[in-house]
């Protein structure tokens, strides 16, 4: 009796403060104040014990709310007050700092030294050299463009990651645009098309193609060369990225529901209103590894001879094996690969794809990387890397492992306002950054965004410089594995070469190099297509 009491306590309370303030109403008309707040809270807990679906509150009425008030609030409550500096959550107060910093461009040192564990397993480090060099010029370029381009592209090493209007608000897409412009570097659309503010923005376009066409798509949704090639023309897109797989949810298409469907969005995408968006698993303008080649070397027709490259997330390292096989079997190679970590992603993805599902960037990286060397095709195809690369030595790292160049979602995303909400599917986002609410996203203001993007990409691109100079070297693209050492355990630390080595050219094709499992990959591997003939991935 007395356990019941005390469930009810707060509800018997509010209870009898409205008789109290009902029968108080006779002396003053203030108590009617107070009547309407406990009586509310009166209906609220008679409520809480006749609904069916949440215990709590049918145990704790009125009480019980507060429970969902504080989880409500968790994420704010952790990040703004108890989360740690170096917390990953997923980014760390420190990353998020430091691109607030660059984009506003204010101070960014840090006095008094390292917070990081320099003697803990897993901390990582660059050599620096004795007789550093001064990089001045920090707009950093790599040429993208194999022997079959006919319009090749000098891209930034740092670029704007796939992000599609619609994921995005339009005042997100026209200050990341508009930055871009600012600063000279490319803005990959994302697989929902070419939006009017894409347009509107002027800077440098990757126009990515996903399993649903977007943009270029016939009305039953598969692949239409004459609109290719009519949004190919554009001047404004520099390169054409076909999507395979996304670091977020690898694997996996998704449905944009039609209440999603704005007229804007529907104009991007090429879609009629009133109809669920469909983006299928899979590709339908090709099937097999050497399909998948000559859609390319059609495209590359299409386009009047732009660079055109595609993006993964590793998965099945048989499968990247075939595509190998192909290229070599056709003579056709990509100008570019975007290798995505399943560390990437700004969408929402169901939580086991998030959390177990595709190869991190690092692994990634190094197989397709170590793969085209071995097929002696490295020297054709560049490659760009993908996944929470924010500051310099995160895009040092990646270059020293293999890539030519990285891309970034979130931290563009950062430098444009957003806080780390994760309310990214929610339509309600706090900072207009990843809403198509008017309201909201009227809250993010063009001309200052679009001066952040570009200050965070001019001090990140100095940052960056300081580095490899201080490294002795004369550019970043000059980053080997043995510039990077980390620790293996709390006492032994080794080099990148040590651990992701680059593997011999030619060895492949060679069959002389049984390391790392590269050569039981490659005999399994076919060009013909992408199914396993035995057991194993």
């Amino acid at each position: 009796m007395i356990s019941s009491l005390m469930r009810y306590s707060t509800f018997i309370l509010c209870a009898v403060l409205t008789v109290v303030s009902a029968l108080l109403l006779i002396w003053s008309w203030w108590f009617a104040i107070p009547l309407a707040i406990f009586g509310a809270l009166t209906a609220i807990g008679v409520q809480d014990m006749m609904q069916v679906h949440h215990a709590i509150l049918r145990n704790y009425p009125v009480l019980g709310h507060m429970r969902y008030l504080f989880e409500m609030i968790r994420p704010e409550i952790r990040q703004y007050l108890l989360e740690d500096d170096d917390a990953e959550v997923p980014f760390s107060r420190e990353d998020r700092n430091i691109v607030y910093q660059r984009a506003k461009n204010v101070e960014d040192k840090r006095p008094f030294g390292t917070k990081e564990k320099v003697y803990g397993a897993g901390y990582q480090w660059l050599t620096h050299s004795i007789r550093p060099k001064k990089i001045t010029n920090h707009d950093f370029r790599v040429h993208v463009g194999g022997p079959d381009c006919k319009q090749p592209y000098d891209l930034s090493l740092y670029n704007i990651s796939a992000m599609s209007f619609g994921a995005l608000s339009a005042n997100a897409i026209l200050a990341l645009n508009k930055g871009a412009k600012i600063q000279g570097f490319a803005h990959d659309t994302g697989e929902g098309g070419i939006s009017r503010y894409h347009r509107e923005g002027g800077g440098d376009l990757i126009y990515e193609i996903g399993t649903g066409y977007f943009g270029c798509r016939t009305a039953e949704g598969r692949f239409d060369p004459e609109k290719f090639r009519q949004v190919a023309a554009d001047p404004q897109v520099k390169m054409i990225e076909i999507k395979m797989s996304q670091g977020a949810k690898p694997g996996q298409g998704g449905i944009l529901p039609a209440a999603k469907i704005t007229a804007e969005i529907a104009e991007a995408r090429g879609v009629p209103m009133g109809v669920d968006c469909h983006s299928p698993d899979a590709h339908s303008a090709f099937e097999t590894p050497i399909e998948m080649m000559e859609f390319i070397a059609r495209l590359r027709d299409l386009s009047g001879g732009k660079p055109i490259g595609f993006k993964l997330c590793l998965g099945h390292r048989r499968e990247f094996m075939c595509i190998v096989k192909a290229m070599l079997k056709t003579g056709v190679t990509p100008d570019f690969i975007v290798v995505d970590g399943k560390e990437g992603g700004t969408g929402a993805a169901p939580l086991e794809f998030a959390n177990h599902m595709g190869m991190p960037l690092v692994e990634g990286l190094t197989f397709v990387h170590n793969a085209l060397r071995g097929a002696g095709l490295r020297e054709k195809v560049k490659i760009g890397a993908s996944a929470k690369l924010i500051h310099a030595f995160d895009i040092a790292k990646a270059l020293a492992l293999g890539a030519d160049w990285a891309n970034s979602a979130r931290g563009f995303m950062f430098s444009i306002g957003c806080i780390q909400a994760q309310a990214c599917h929610t339509n309600h986002c706090p900072t207009g950054v990843a809403t198509q609410d008017p309201a909201r996203q009227r809250a993010l203001v063009v001309v200052d965004k679009a001066e952040r993007v570009a200050n965070f990409h001019r001090n990140t691109m100095k940052a960056l410089g300081d580095m490899a100079g201080a490294a002795g070297l004369s550019h970043p693209s000059d980053f080997l594995p043995w510039h990077l050492l980390m620790r293996e355990n709390d006492r032994d630390m080794v080099t990148g070469e040590d651990v992701y080595p680059y593997m011999p050219v030619g060895f492949l094709l060679r069959e002389d190099d049984e390391r790392f499992g590269y050569m039981k990959r490659w005999r399994r591997a076919s060009a013909d297509s992408f199914e396993p003939f035995d057991e194993g991935v």
